[in-house]
């Protein structure tokens, strides 16, 4: 494929998914990334795109949401990957919220093994995909249907969580900054988010790499509500992810990065059936709960259980 032809088919991906990783762009247009890399910083040359953390989007600052269909094809090994690793922190026994996303379904479909667990969501998807766990009681909002995402919004959704109160929340977005934490590009989307924030004692967010350092149009959960993010291994190259990853820590989110099996071809994920390698960054010290009260300081994950021991993730809680 010629250089003009690449960079018209990045163009046309990007145009229409609203933000594409690098390694994706790669594997579509089946070249390297370091080609990849050098046609769009031609494309943001001529300003038809802007470059971002291990990817590219659309020119402007804030990308916009891309529709379901799109998603489902993107990053799949790391949405594998991060789901297998989210699904260990739930326990026998617990009540969690799951908002609607790609990478929240796939943690729904590993959910369905974990006895006694109840889920509160507004994602059909993630309904769907707990629909035959007969050990797993699902509880969905009311709101009205948006069709691009599957999912519950409007005030009928919001106010059936109203005194709600569960252990976690599992949430998606958009975007993610350790300036501003997550966000995303849907107005009635993040205002079901914030909801589903607000009913739970902590806050755990899913996203893989290309979101970190993009910053979309709605605030969801700032940082300082985010106990942990679950997100995969950037490139080597992407310096930039690995600094967004760093002020998160610093400000006192848990990170827990997936990445593929030692012995295993890097940057595709486990092989199905198989757990994910981890890796946890260092934490500092004390941080403040939702209550505005100082919890106790947290530890770095690598003192934690491994995902299949529920029994002991279930006890760490923030205070």
């Amino acid at each position: 494929m010629f250089a003009a032809e690449r960079r018209q088919l990045i163009l046309e991906m990007v145009r229409a998914n609203g933000a594409v990783s690098l390694r994706e762009l790669a594997r579509v247009v089946q070249t390297s990334e370091v080609t990849v890399r050098r046609d769009v910083r031609a494309l943001e040359a001529e300003g038809l795109l802007d470059r971002r953390h291990g990817g590219a989007v659309l020119p402007g600052g804030f990308t916009r949401e891309s529709g379901f269909p799109q998603k489902s094809h993107l990053s799949t090994a790391e949405k594998t990957a991060i789901a297998d690793l989210a699904a260990g922190l739930v326990g026998e026994g617990e009540a969690i919220v799951v908002g609607a996303g790609t990478t929240t379904q796939e943690l729904a479909r590993r959910l369905a093994r974990v006895p006694g667990l109840t889920v509160v969501t507004n994602s059909l998807l993630v309904a769907q995909a707990l629909a035959h766990a007969n050990r797993v009681e699902v509880v969905m909002t009311g709101g009205t249907l948006r069709g691009s995402n599957y999912a519950l919004v409007g005030s009928g959704a919001e106010q059936s969580l109203q005194g709600l109160r569960v252990s976690r929340a599992f949430l998606s977005g958009s975007g993610l900054t350790a300036e501003r934490g997550l966000s995303t590009s849907n107005m009635l989307s993040a205002s079901v988010d914030r909801a589903l924030v607000q009913a739970a004692a902590e806050v755990v967010v899913l996203a893989d790499h290309t979101k970190l350092g993009s910053d979309t149009m709605f605030q969801t959960v700032p940082t300082d509500l985010i106990t942990r993010l679950v997100t995969d291994e950037p490139p080597l190259h992407d310096e930039r992810a690995a600094a967004e990853l760093q002020a998160l820590a610093d400000q006192g989110v848990e990170i827990t990065v997936a990445g593929p099996e030692p012995g295993t071809s890097g940057g595709e994920g486990a092989p199905s059936g198989r757990p994910s390698a981890r890796r946890d960054m260092p934490l500092p010290g004390q941080r403040r709960t939702q209550n505005g009260g100082l919890g106790s300081p947290l530890r770095s994950a690598a003192a934690m259980p491994e995902p299949g021991d529920r029994a002991r993730v279930a006890d760490l809680r923030r205070r």
